[in-house]
């Protein structure tokens, strides 16, 4: 089962992975799947021999055992054939792919036995390192990453390179679509207006299939660009409705959660190895599952992003805080390498040195008994004070492994705290 967002490249990959290695497969889109393919499933499944015959027959495929490959594309729409694969794969002679969106929503599992069988692969938006490859540089990762494995830093020249590359990469976004009117054109108002489809696409869903939810996800949902605009980005209910209380918004958040639309971050207690543990679920921040969809989801007055502003956002012209463009590609990037989002923030009016607010909490890959947290601070300025992350580190000394910046300039270590280059969070 691939599982994504809307628009995310699902299908294009699942199709790119069939022909490249089976010798025959079988798409069936069971969004526009017409009944009499449905109903195959209804009634021969006590008879593959007949039921394969068919889908053969329909789509004039040949099937070759153990060498072809059925995509179930858009399953949600179609959840008996989801819970077919039990008998599918128990039979043996064919692989199979699903693809979906908004899996978890009820009126796409009732009714059926989710197969033990399925196998969860998240896709994301593209990350940094698939953009680059996507515009045909195939050189600076590598020397990048190379760079974060030594700890030494890339140098002036090739340093700013990448984050000219890295901006591009913020304002252009990760969605495959978007990529490719940027490669095709070079042309930001285009992709802008592709990049509105996905959003208004999402509130189309919001709409239909959010029951229940769907004016308070919607109102959440058109919310996260001013909410992440200020300085301390933790979602204030309040903006949306006067004495909101999370619990009468907890079904929404969590239904654009599972959609994929935005990437959740929430307040831990205390910074020890089970951040699952300590978390707050009445305390949060909601991030844009692509900083692309982002930007023209907060730049949207006019309908449209001008070449203007994406070019004054690409030279860092722009006279506005970028902390929340930065903040929100840092969570993107992380979520893409596996990591759940977790923020750190203790309010103290009496002691001032209790008093601290760290932008992202991630656990190491091999935990021990002590030292597992990573505390992480975004900047996006290029003169910053990191007074909250230096309490952070001597207060929290046993919990600590590192604490790192991810900021604009090159990579340096100082007083115990390594400052990354913020493309160098695809690699934590």
């Amino acid at each position: 089962m691939i599982d994504g967002a809307r628009r995310v490249g699902k299908s294009y990959l699942a199709q790119e992975f069939a022909k490249n290695e089976y010798e025959s497969y079988i798409l069936i889109d069971f969004f526009t799947a017409p009944d009499e393919v449905k109903e195959l499933f209804e009634k021969y499944l006590s008879d593959l021999d007949t039921l394969f015959m068919r889908l053969s027959a329909y789509y004039s495929v040949t099937l070759h055992e153990r060498n072809t490959l059925f995509i179930f594309d858009e399953v949600q729409f179609f959840p008996r054939a989801r819970a077919a694969i039990k008998y599918l794969i128990a039979d043996g002679r064919y692989d199979f792919i699903e693809t979906g969106s908004l899996l978890s929503i009820k009126k796409n599992t009732q009714d059926i036995l989710i197969p033990s069988e399925e196998r969860h692969l998240r896709l994301n938006p593209m990350d940094f390192e698939e953009f680059l490859l996507a515009i045909g540089n195939d050189t600076l990762f590598p020397f990048i990453k190379d760079c974060f494995e030594k700890r030494v830093p890339l140098g002036q020249a090739l340093h700013r390179k990448a984050m000219d590359l890295f901006r591009l990469y913020l304002i252009v976004g990760g969605m495959p679509q978007a990529v490719k009117e940027y490669v095709a054109s070079k042309n930001f108002e285009r992709v802008d207006q592709i990049k509105r489809e996905i959003l208004e696409l999402y509130r189309n869903d919001i709409q239909k299939h959010a029951k229940g939810s769907e004016l308070k996800a919607e109102a959440i949902f058109d919310e996260i660009p001013a909410q992440l605009s200020k300085h301390e980005k933790k979602f204030k209910l309040s903006s949306l409705k006067k004495n909101a209380r999370m619990r009468d918004y907890d079904d929404a958040f969590m239904w654009l959660k599972d959609s994929r639309i935005v990437n959740v971050c929430y307040n831990a207690d205390e910074p020890n190895v089970a951040l699952k543990l300590n978390m707050t679920r009445t305390t949060l921040k909601c991030y844009m599952a692509d900083t692309g969809l982002l930007i023209s989801h907060a730049f949207d007055e006019n309908g449209l992003v001008s070449e203007e502003i994406y070019k004054k956002l690409l030279f860092g012209k722009l006279e506005l805080n970028e902390g929340m463009i930065f903040e929100n590609i840092v969570a993107q990037m992380l979520v893409a390498n596996g990591h759940k989002l977790y923020f750190f923030s203790k309010a103290d009016n009496e002691d001032s040195s209790s008093r601290m607010e760290i932008d992202f909490l991630i656990t190491k890959n091999k935990i021990t008994s002590r030292h597992n947290i990573q505390g992480i601070e975004v900047k996006s300025a290029k003169r910053y004070t990191i007074s909250s992350l230096k309490k952070f580190k001597a207060k929290y000394a046993e919990f600590v492994d590192a604490c790192c910046v991810l900021h604009t300039l090159d990579l340096k270590e100082a007083d115990g705290i390594i400052y990354l280059p913020v493309y160098m969070a695809t690699m934590m």
